[in-house]
């Protein structure tokens, strides 16, 4: 999963680690249909076991689902719905088994319908232990099984799900999908994706089909979104030294994803958000994402963590192979820059973050980041070759089972004399952070070195480093340091570093272009025309922060920097648009004859056919511009129960800041009576906590 996302527990419950031992799911085959209008599932499905000892009752997870025609090896059997699991009692002998049955559910979770007709999607999101909401299948990570899915949907949309499409066939207004899985894998890995796809294939240096998928709307934008994707593939397969173990790989983004990734097996969904073309790129790209979500197809999916204490096999690997990946395409100044940030980020949280590594409960953080920092370690101390031979036995030994971090140290152990007994206790039984051993490996790189010698002249007058930072600002060094001078300047009087200021003007690398803008928020008059170039750079947040301090700075050409910008959009979350509106409307005289339509646009913004990031841009900006209007109270309504926790929180809050204030509870306390059931149970307790 994409680092620093979320924290989830991987925790069997002690039914299921008594069941797996006793009883050995082998394959799942469901013929499933949908009916968004209704939001539920349906389906047939037939399960084969193995009984491998005596058991009394075996257990299946199931969410809030409902049964029918339930048979265990062709005969109808009793059985138990609890709610949250099916319970079989009866019919089942030891050796093999069948059983088949039919199951609906309305999942409140899991499964999602995002958007209507044309724009319709519907994925999943099973990460952990959810996938049981909508198909019955199992919590515990230790019970692998082969699934196949045929999948029966509108024929005018793409059906994408795990493993390699046997078959489309159609029938009548529908097409039936078959998608087969050929190995077994964790039941949290199962996927549905559907929508109106764009698809672009290619194919990997050893073979492996890789297919490339997006929204229709965003066809123009396949080069940049997935640009790299070929290398990055090809780099893991080589530098993890196992080949691809799943036979095809795809990859589609949807709208208004929970995360930044999900690495269902053969098949990895992503946030729209990552959707770029050649400016956005500049801004935000998949690259990290990519790379991340792609090396858990070994690590997590291959290989699973036996529970929540090992989840950094999966998260900690995937960061870190990431990092390879991207160490491959640009550089070892970008790799050691990224693993400085990290530990930055390490060092501050273990003040507060107290739980070490290997224990279910530590956090994200933790377990993405430290985790890949742990593996850093290890590749230093035992040399890249010896790791990697480590990694590469590790995997071949334990592929399409379950390891515990005992499984790849004993791997560590076997080729080489490092001391894993003591690392495992400082690394990873222990909170905090190891600062003195990361800079002793970060400082190994020149450009680290330059970094941390800018970095110590922070508290230093400018006349005692202005030589030093006029011969670095045009220097080849990499761009981290430079942003670091132009930081450290920011409250130094502009006639001071005037000099350095433009020689950082003329650099091409966006980076440094964008952190002049960001600290230089006030300059002469003579300046002008040289900042007036940031609204030219390939950039959206450079073009949005350039566009900002000209607007504030210069009130009596505001009309002309808003001609400039007209027809902007910017990113996914319409950064560009939405800030253009709220200037026009903002700046006095300006089109009062368009000022309805553009309030209305920006109005617009904030209903549901929108992505969660357009709405919250558009309600913060529109409460900016007026916050009593009611139209804008009442956008903040919709957002309280949407799947998309970021965005629910967002409207969370917001309300309860604005009930502080009488006038705004009582509009909310007035608004009640008209609103649904769940938006008016959530509405009451943020007003009367």
């Amino acid at each position: 999963m994409r680092r620093l996302l979320y924290t989830f527990l991987l925790v069997p419950s002690c039914l299921f680690s008594q069941q797996f031992q006793k009883v050995d799911f082998k394959t799942l085959n469901a013929t499933l249909a949908l009916d968004p209008s209704h939001k539920k599932i349906s389906g047939q499905v037939t399960y084969t076991f193995e009984v491998l000892s005596a058991i009394d009752t075996i257990r299946i997870d199931a969410r809030n689902m409902a049964f029918s025609n339930l048979k265990v090896n062709n005969a109808v059997t009793e059985f138990k719905n609890s709610g949250k699991e099916l319970q079989l009692y009866k019919g089942f002998k030891k050796g093999k088994n069948t059983l088949t049955f039919e199951y609906e559910a309305i999942p409140k979770q899991t499964l999602y319908f995002i958007g209507e007709k044309e724009h319709l999607q519907i994925w999943t999101q099973g990460q952990g232990k959810y996938t049981s909401h909508w198909l019955p299948s199992f919590d515990d990570v230790n019970e692998k099984v082969v699934f196949g899915l045929s999948i029966s949907y509108d024929k005018d949309f793409e059906v994408l799900s795990n493993g390699k499409l046997k078959s489309v066939s159609d029938k009548g207004n529908e097409k039936q999908w078959e998608y087969q899985m050929e190995k077994p894998m964790s039941s949290y890995l199962v996927m549905l994706a559907i929508g109106k796809f764009a698809k672009q294939t290619e194919t990997a240096a050893s073979g492996t089909p890789l297919e490339m998928y997006l929204s229709k709307e965003d066809a123009s934008k396949f080069e940049y979104t997935y640009k790299y994707n070929k290398a990055i593939f090809d780099f893991l397969e080589k530098e993890i030294g196992v080949r691809y173990p799943w036979g095809i790989y795809r990859q589609v983004p949807v709208r208004d994803f929970l995360y930044g990734g999900m690495e269902n097996t053969t098949a990895t969904i992503f946030s729209e958000d990552y959707v770029v073309d050649e400016i956005g790129y500049n801004d935000r790209n998949y690259i990290n994402v990519n790379a991340h979500e792609l090396a858990h197809q070994w690590f997590g999916d291959l290989i699973t963590a036996t529970s929540g204490k090992h989840h950094w096999l999966q998260e900690g690997f995937a960061t870190y192979y990431a990092l390879l990946a991207e160490r491959e395409l640009f550089g070892e100044d970008h790799f050691n820059w990224q693993l400085y940030e990290i530990a930055e980020r390490l060092q501050q949280a273990s003040k507060t973050d107290t739980i070490p590594l290997l224990n279910e409960k530590a956090s994200s953080l933790t377990f993405y980041q430290k985790g890949a920092w742990v593996l850093h370690v290890l590749r230093e101390n035992i040399g890249a070759k010896n790791f990697n031979k480590a990694v590469k036995k590790y995997l071949e030994k334990y592929a399409f089972k379950n390891v515990s971090t005992a499984n790849f140290l004993a791997e560590i152990n076997a080729v080489s004399n490092y001391d894993t007994r003591k690392f495992q206790q400082v690394w990873l039984e222990q909170s905090g952070f190891e600062v003195a051993e990361a800079l002793g490996i970060l400082k190994k790189n020149k450009f680290i070195e330059q970094y941390l010698n800018v970095l110590s002249m922070a508290e230093k007058p400018l006349a005692e480093k202005q030589q030093v930072f006029a011969e670095t600002i045009v220097s080849d060094v990499y761009y981290p340091v430079k942003e670091e001078i132009l930081f450290q300047l920011q409250s130094v009087d502009f006639s001071e570093k005037e000099p350095i200021i433009r020689q950082a003007m003329q650099s091409n690398n966006i980076k440094v272009r964008q952190a002049v803008a960001k600290t230089l928020n006030q300059f002469p008059e003579s300046f002008r025309p040289d900042f007036e170039t940031f609204l030219d750079d390939k950039s959206y947040v450079t073009k949005e922060i350039a566009l900002n301090v000209l607007w504030s700075q210069f009130p009596d050409d505001r009309a002309k920097y808003l001609d400039k910008s007209r027809n902007w959009i910017g990113m996914n979350d319409k950064n560009l648009r939405i800030l253009w509106l709220t200037m026009a409307l903002a700046t006095k005289d300006f089109e009062p004859e368009h000022k309805p339509a553009y309030y209305d646009e920006l109005l617009d913004y904030t209903s549901p056919d929108y992505e969660s990031s357009i709405r919250q841009n558009a309600i913060t900006n529109l409460l900016y511009i007026n916050g009593n209007d009611t139209n804008v109270l009442k956008a903040l309504v919709n957002p309280l129960t949407h799947h998309k926790w970021q965005f629910s929180k967002f409207a969370r809050d917001k309300i309860r800041e604005l009930a502080k204030k009488e006038r705004y509870r009582l509009y909310y306390l007035e608004l009640l009576p008209s609103l649904q059931d769940n938006e008016k149970a959530i509405l009451e307790k943020l007003l009367n906590p």
